[in-house]
């Protein structure tokens, strides 16, 4: 962990969930190393509990006897919990049932996305599995005891990875709440901007170009809520001579997000941006706005030509946008 003070401001960063993980205080007021302290403590839990990299880690534990029942440490149980919600919430856009098609598909260990394209070829362990199965539509209940935070998966196994993160962005920002005058949390675009930034009139927020542009597409002025990207432009890799990314449709089985290249969503609740930005990106080019707007969500999407599209309900957030806007 790193941590160094700019003015008024102190900015900590540390790795952690295979991201790095920023924490900006503005005008931070004694006992705020606790404070930081306190939040890089709830990422260290989150990822010990909900990792699917590690095979005895709680829900890994859970996974492996998904029809029995799992006491859960607090950080798994709420994970799961936020997760059966958000599953209905969506009517099933958001399903944390992909964990197998991730596996077939060799996402089965820490890819390195950043450094290479990663080719998983038939064959090879991680990826003979091409042939996929179409997946269930089949609502996913789990069983919930909320008396002794145990849960019964289900029929199969499931990938906490990332709501996990926007639950980690959450519970950190709880954390420093009294901190400082205004406080970001950031981990790997997901973002929770509380207060009102360094100049008093909300956090400044850049949305990267998803086709590896130099300069954003949007800047985004945002005050206590969180902000949170689905895209494809790291992690996507290659199975034999198939191209696939992480944001897997549960109603087919397959990459979703048809014609899009990122959405971006801001929402009271860094989870929740997370779980209606992967949501919307499903929806594809051709539904997003209707979606988004239907529900009064501040999303903005960038399709796979770099043309930017955004809701109603996100307009009053942007300060600058790319002209090649629709």
């Amino acid at each position: 962990m790193s941590s160094t003070l700019h003015g008024s401001d102190l900015t900590t960063t540390f790795r952690a969930m295979a991201t790095d993980v920023s924490v900006r205080v503005v005008e931070p007021r004694p006992g705020v190393a606790n404070d930081v302290g306190r939040a890089r403590a709830v990422f260290a839990a989150v990822e010990t509990a909900c990792t699917r990299f590690n095979p005895d880690s709680p829900l890994m534990r859970a996974n492996a006897r998904p029809k029995e029942w799992h006491q859960l440490p607090p950080e798994c149980f709420d994970a799961v919990t936020e997760a059966e919600r958000a599953h209905r919430e969506t009517m099933g856009l958001f399903d944390p049932r992909v964990l197998r098609t991730l596996e077939r598909w060799g996402y089965d260990r820490t890819l390195a996305f950043e450094t290479t394209e990663v080719a998983v070829q038939p064959g090879a362990p991680a990826g003979r599995h091409k042939r996929l199965p179409v997946a269930t539509r089949r609502p996913w209940r789990p069983g919930l005891d909320h008396d002794s935070r145990a849960v019964r998966l289900g029929d199969e196994p499931i990938d906490l990875g990332g709501i996990g993160k926007g639950l980690a962005v959450r519970w950190a920002a709880g954390h420093l709440e009294a901190a400082g005058s205004a406080v970001l949390v950031e981990a790997g675009g997901d973002i929770y901007a509380g207060g009102p930034g360094p100049e008093g009139s909300g956090w400044l927020i850049g949305v990267e170009d998803p086709n590896g542009g130099a300069d954003p597409v949007a800047v985004l002025s945002v005050q206590d809520a969180g902000c949170a990207t689905s895209s494809i432009r790291v992690r996507h890799w290659k199975v034999g001579d198939r191209q696939v990314h992480h944001l897997i449709d549960p109603r087919t089985g397959q990459p979703g997000g048809k014609g899009l290249a990122a959405v971006t969503v801001v929402h009271p609740d860094p989870a929740w941006a997370e779980v209606w930005s992967k949501s919307l990106f499903l929806t594809g080019r051709g539904g997003i706005r209707h979606e988004a707007d239907a529900r009064d969500l501040a999303a903005l999407w960038v399709d796979e030509d770099g043309v930017v599209g955004s809701s109603r309900a996100m307009k009053p957030l942007i300060s600058w946008e790319a002209g090649n806007a629709w």
